[in-house]
């Protein structure tokens, strides 16, 4: 069983920022669940404009008010707590923070290894298999 607090993960290796960004990583591929789990901060104002074409992500909001806007210009401006979005086909998104921070609790598959970074496209490299 894998019993962890918000607590343990701030101020480590799995706590990691970028530009209008936290991530605070709660479950990694190295924890061998199938799929990994995030507590992500998008700061107040930022835009990130993100394409998974190797991992599918669902988000969950539970804090804040944002947007998210698809590739092809639709846009989901009710983005508040209780709303999930999915991006079932590596979708080309915008999300943005508008109010306040925004924060999301996040599910990737194939899970993170904790070491991505996001490249110019906005996208994290294929997950190498840690088994």
């Amino acid at each position: 069983m894998i019993v962890k607090t918000l607590e343990d993960i701030l101020g480590t290796e799995r706590d990691v920022s970028g530009p209008g960004w936290n991530s605070r990583r709660l479950l990694l591929a190295s924890d061998r669940m199938g799929f990994s789990l995030t507590d992500t901060i998008i700061k107040k104002g930022a835009a990130l404009e993100l394409e998974y074409t190797h991992h599918l992500e669902a988000c969950y909001c539970i804090e804040g008010q944002g947007q998210i806007r698809a590739a092809d210009g639709e846009t989901w401006q009710s983005l508040e707590p209780f709303t999930l979005y999915a991006l079932d086909r590596h979708d080309r998104h915008v999300v943005q923070a508008t109010n306040a921070d925004l924060r999301l609790v996040c599910v990737f598959t194939p899970p993170l290894s904790g070491q991505e970074v996001h490249r110019d496209d906005g996208s994290y490299a294929p997950t190498e298999n840690l088994e």
